[in-house]
């Protein structure tokens, strides 16, 4: 056997081990993955599971995972609840306001940071970082402070305001704005266009992966929040829908009615879950373009 044949037999004995153990790790890298999926959706399925059991079978056995007897008495008598309808417009109308400010706000503010030379530039990135990295309860008082002193304590205004331009919206659009070819820029400006013109009819197109990522992450934060609208809605006008069910879903003797509460998640739950399964192709294309830099 001369080296030749000698070389290219071990490069073929190479290639089947190659074939061999990614036949192997696959099936075992999806088992792996689909456990971890199955775990993950487990409290999902209790929750579907307990929405449709009457409040008497929870009770009595709530660590079953199928019901005895189906029954959507729970979600007829959420949706017949007093005040429920205002609870959906409330969260809905403070959803609206916070993606809109995070679209508007946070992709001019990332798009400044990444593309324009301005004094304190670095100073107002390294305050964004500050704010991402604080915890909520530091930032608590001073945001409920100014709440009251601009007159907006129980209004939805107020309950959308500190959400309008999230510190990590402004991060997301920073590093993705920095993935955007500076020439093409200023390719625009030498045209003639304003900096207003570029954002909105150049950069805004080419954001839309980051876009989309900043609408649910934002939607997700305004319409799962449930300790600001508690502080800053003083009546049930003003009651978000995580606040109003949990007003709402104790019954006689201030014992919580979970077939509520359980029903009342699933409606909660519903439109995140459309939202993102529109817009999750996008979702992944601008998570991965906010490490391109």
């Amino acid at each position: 056997m001369t080296a030749v044949a000698a070389f290219e037999d071990a490069h073929l004995t190479a290639d089947r081990i190659a074939v061999r153990r990614r036949s192997v790790s696959r099936p075992l890298l999806y088992g792996a993955l689909v456990l971890c999926a199955l775990l993950t959706m487990l409290p999902f399925l209790w929750v579907i599971s307990g929405s449709l059991r009457s409040l008497d079978e929870i009770r009595s056995d709530p660590g079953a995972w199928l019901p005895h007897d189906v029954t959507l008495d729970n979600f007829v008598r959420l949706f017949g609840t007093e005040g429920f309808g205002r609870f959906m417009v409330n969260s809905i109308v403070v959803a609206t306001l916070v993606v809109a400010g995070n679209i508007v706000a946070a992709s001019a503010a990332g798009y400044a940071l990444a593309k324009l030379d301005f004094a304190g530039r670095r100073i107002a990135f390294g305050a964004v970082m500050a704010a991402l990295m604080a915890p909520f309860t530091a930032v608590f008082v001073p945001q409920f402070v100014i709440t009251v002193d601009l007159g907006l304590a129980d209004s939805l205004a107020g309950i959308a305001l500190p959400g309008v331009a999230l510190p990590l919206s402004v991060f997301i659009m920073r590093q993705y704005a920095m993935s955007v070819p500076d020439e093409l820029l200023e390719a625009a400006r030498i045209d003639g266009a304003g900096e207003f013109r570029i954002f909105f009819r150049i950069f805004l197109p080419l954001a839309g992966p980051a876009v989309a990522t900043i609408t649910i992450m934002s939607f997700l934060t305004s319409w799962n929040n449930f300790i600001w609208p508690l502080i800053v809605a003083q009546s049930m006008s003003s009651y978000t829908l995580p606040v109003g069910l949990a007003a709402t879903s104790q019954a006689a003797g201030h014992v919580t009615d979970y077939g509520l509460m359980l029903a009342g998640a699933i409606v909660v739950m519903l439109p995140v879950l459309v939202l993102f399964l529109f817009l999750q192709r996008y979702f992944v294309q601008g998570i991965s373009g906010t490490g391109m830099r």
